[in-house]
């Protein structure tokens, strides 16, 4: 594609098949010109249809420019008009079904996050060609007749490791939880709910007592102890390669364990820092373990640009049984 050609709808042919045989269609939002030229060629040699490329000026002045059923946004920086521009799409992406893609980058990242709480979007953080196709392909997946020729084996596989892993650990979870059984949503409702047979958490049978003693819940651990875990673990890197022990998931739990209990509040940008791994990376860890029923994203209620993310109570729940579970005493590493 050429950079230098004027800003328009465009076609293209090999469409991918969308919902009811339909053609999937994108739309290009970025102020950099190369940028634009590079997702839309991607998205071609993937047979996806282009029906839009164009700045961010562009989308706060066309509102009545249709959506594609996928939108990829790029928004470098917190401006007023491009925050403008992400609420707006925002809500028009809620009310229309359209699946967002938005890249950004750290320093703007918490606003970004902000602005954003009705469509569910996909946040990447100075991502890669790379990033911008697994983003790209794990979005074209939820449409049934889909397929995205260019997302190659090795992508596919990163993609199906991290969703099993978050599986896992929902599961696990789950079965440290006293009503998980009583809770679990029934087979099928999400891929990232479980039901969890008690009996194996148990090792027996509960009886009725068992399930009492049970139910009161633990105090969250000290949250001296947790900051203590989370330094030593971090403390592996000084001696070891630190993706030995990259452990995003499990990273982020302890540090939003710490603030509950601290009664702290946890930006995006903050528990992408605490997951040890890219902030790209961290971002698809924080959207499955939401899906998981894991994290939940707070609103402030004193400042709606900004929000936060916190465990939910199930999660705290299963924690707070761990330590105790384990001894908080006994604990040197985790």
């Amino acid at each position: 594609m050429n950079t230098n050609s004027p800003l328009a709808d465009f076609s293209y042919s090999t469409p991918v098949a969308g919902p009811a045989g339909l053609p999937v269609s994108l739309s290009i939002f970025a102020d950099r010109s190369h940028l634009r030229a590079q997702i839309a060629d991607d998205a071609i040699a993937a047979g996806i249809r282009v029906t839009a490329v164009a700045s961010l000026d562009e989308l706060l002045e066309g509102a009545a420019r249709p959506l594609g059923d996928v939108v990829m946004l790029d928004c470098p920086q917190a401006s007023g008009a491009a925050l403008a521009a992400l609420a707006r799409l925002d809500m028009r992406a809620a009310q229309s079904g359209a699946k967002l893609i938005v890249s950004t980058t750290v320093e703007a990242l918490d606003d970004v996050f902000a602005c954003m709480d009705l469509s569910n979007p996909q946040l990447l953080v100075d991502p890669t060609r790379a990033d911008r196709l697994i983003a790209l392909g794990h979005v074209m997946a939820r449409f049934p007749e889909a397929r995205l020729r260019e997302l190659s084996e090795e992508d596919r596989l990163v993609l199906l490791r991290l969703t099993e892993q978050v599986g896992q650990i929902a599961e696990r979870l789950d079965r440290l939880s006293p009503d998980a059984s009583a809770t679990a949503s029934p087979p099928g409702d999400s891929a990232f709910r479980f039901q969890s047979p008690m009996p194996e958490f148990a090792g027996r049978e509960d009886s009725a007592s068992d399930r009492l003693v049970r139910a009161s819940r633990p105090p969250l651990p000290d949250p001296r102890l947790v900051r203590r875990i989370i330094r030593q673990r971090q403390l592996r890197a000084r001696f070891f390669d630190g993706d030995l022990f990259a452990d995003p998931a499990w990273d982020m739990l302890l540090d939003l364990t710490a603030a509950r209990s601290e009664h702290a509040r946890v930006s995006v940008t903050s528990l992408c820092i605490a997951s040890g791994v890219t902030p790209t990376t961290a971002l698809r860890w924080i959207g499955q373990m939401t899906d998981a029923g894991l994290f939940e994203r707070v609103e402030d209620d004193t400042d709606r640009r900004r929000a936060f993310i916190a465990l939910t109570d199930r999660a705290a729940d299963a924690m707070a049984r761990y330590f105790a579970e384990i001894g908080g005493g006994a604990v040197q590493l985790v």
